[in-house]
């Protein structure tokens, strides 16, 4: 769930936010008349989502000496959660602006808002619509594009929860509005965002085992088979919160062998515009090479493992075989690069929240030119944890700019008191990306 235009972004205390992650709000607390009186809990969350994250990386160091948060893969997946909230810049979530449309032309009854009724019956209509979304995302193929950036990482972590779709939200908003006949657009907007917000703690190895609840609530056992490539957790555990869903229609399956995460075949890269959107183009030119218009439509429509004479979802005995041996992505490179992707990924990261608080008192063109800054960084990131030919091209390149904005007052704005050391650390690397393509071009005409 995105943040909302024009919502308030009060703060919370810690009991708040530590319940909004758990879904233990109550109906008296968060229900409310207008739909713009709705708190940003997303945003509001944010923070929360960062203490969970440094307490997971603690204690799996605690536990096992290692960082289980590889900053490439972290780092990728926390790419794509920004680029995904990026658009609600422009324009208002699709989700919430579909919902409010049709409450104001279409809805055939008026459910009380203030009733904790209406509440509960949110709170199931939305888990029910969003496991239908989630079901549609694995079993038709133009879903699966966007849902896929979900599944790329072969890690289970809390990273991982936030590595989502810039373009799932252009679909999902169909399967919620059958409640925008009867349910208020206000307290859709709690639990659409709710809905979204309890998922993020499931996505860890620390919880095993929930005891009975696990017959009921969808829980980080359940959620670790969705993320599976094993042949038994293809397609199963669709479920947001609740796991009664997979139950009732036939999708559950328990946690059973090791969990190998990721998707069947891997993407193995960190770029993060590839990790959006790769498959779009795998799938267009499976379009373009497939015979005859029932064939085209299938590859649109059906599963991603269909091919010519298979079921319509594939057969599972397509897939490749999972050993349990499997090593993650996780190529070699240097302390001192890891560090420095580090350093300018906080960076981005600080004017990234900046901007989203500040969006409402700034000119249409600097939020632009701050949007298209942070993407141009989250994809030269990509490029140097790939270890792209051209990184040190493009990293120059944006380092210069990023010299450009501060000196003009868009970044500066956005970092005041690390303004000076932004400065003396854009042109010391903008110097070092430039001697590093300087490097290579010697080299290279030296081979000739």
């Amino acid at each position: 769930m995105a943040r909302m235009e024009d919502m308030e972004d009060t703060a919370v205390s810690f009991s708040q936010g530590t319940r909004m992650l758990f879904y233990l709000m109550s109906p008296n607390e968060t229900s409310f008349a207008e739909v713009e009186q709705v708190p940003g809990y997303v945003q509001q969350a944010t923070p929360f989502f960062v203490g969970m994250i440094f307490l997971e990386v603690l204690l799996g160091w605690l536990k096992t000496g290692d960082l289980l948060i590889k900053i490439n893969d972290g780092t990728t997946s926390l790419s794509a959660g920004m680029m995904s909230r990026l658009p609600d810049l422009f324009v208002r979530s699709l989700e919430v602006s579909s919902y409010i449309y049709v409450w104001n032309n279409f809805h055939m009854l008026e459910l009380p808002w203030d009733s904790a009724w209406t509440w509960w019956l949110a709170f199931l209509g939305v888990d029910f619509g969003y496991y239908w979304v989630h079901r549609c995302s694995h079993e038709l193929n133009i879903l699966w594009a966007a849902h896929q950036v979900h599944h790329s990482s072969e890690y289970y972590n809390l990273t991982t929860a936030l590595r989502q779709s810039v373009t799932q939200q252009f679909a999902s908003w169909v399967f919620y509005l059958p409640m925008a006949l009867i349910v208020p657009p206000s307290i859709f907007a709690v639990h659409i965002q709710f809905n979204l917000l309890y998922q993020f703690w499931i996505h860890t190895e620390f919880v095993r085992d929930l005891g009975p609840l696990e017959w009921i609530l969808n829980t980080p056992s359940h959620h670790r088979v969705h993320h599976g490539r094993n042949r038994y957790c293809i397609d199963k555990n669709y479920g947001g919160t609740l796991i009664i869903w997979d139950r009732m229609f036939g999708t559950f399956a328990p946690e059973d062998d090791k969990v190998i995460y990721g998707l069947t075949h891997p993407i193995n890269t960190f770029d993060i515009l590839s990790v959006e959107f790769e498959y779009y183009v795998y799938l267009w030119q499976q379009f373009i090479s497939a015979d005859g218009i029932t064939h085209k439509l299938s590859v649109i429509f059906n599963g991603p493992g269909w091919t010519p004479g298979k079921p319509r979802l594939g057969d599972p005995e397509d897939l490749p075989e999972v050993t349990g041996e499997e090593v993650p992505h996780n190529p070699q490179w240097s302390s001192t690069l890891q560090a420095y992707v580090h350093v300018q990924f906080l960076l981005v990261l600080v004017i990234y929240n900046n901007l989203f608080a500040t969006e409402h008192m700034l000119s249409q063109t600097t939020v632009l030119l701050i949007t298209g800054y942070i993407l141009l960084t989250l994809t030269t990131l990509g490029y140097i944890m790939d270890q792209s030919p051209n990184a040190a091209l493009w990293e120059m390149s944006r380092c210069l700019l990023m010299l450009a904005l501060h000196r003009y007052g868009y970044i500066s704005a956005m970092v005041p008191l690390l303004a000076l050391a932004t400065e003396v650390f854009a042109s010391l690397s903008a110097i070092y990306w430039a001697l590093q393509c300087f490097t290579k071009l010697a080299n290279k005409q030296k081979r000739h």
